[in-house]
C-alpha cells in the first residue's frame, strides 16, 4: 500500500488507513479515488497534484 502527499499542506492519504471522513474506508486504493477529489485539509490541490511518498 502506498501513501500520497498533498504538495501544499502535506496532508497524507494512506491507502492502508483510507480517509473515513471522506468516505474512503481502509484499503481504498488511490486508483479508486476520483481524479477531481480535492485535498480535504486545504482544498487547494486535486488528486492529480498529490505525489507518492518515497518508500511507500
Amino acid at each position: 500500500m502506498a501513501i500520497y502527499e498533498c504538495p501544499v499542506c502535506k496532508y497524507d492519504y494512506d491507502e492502508a488507513t483510507g480517509a473515513p471522513r471522506e468516505g474512503f474506508p481502509p484499503g481504498t486504493a488511490w486508483s479508486d479515488i476520483a481524479d477531481d477529489w480535492p485535498c480535504p485539509d486545504c482544498g487547494v490541490r486535486e488528486k492529480i497534484d498529490f505525489e507518492q511518498k518515497a518508500g511507500s
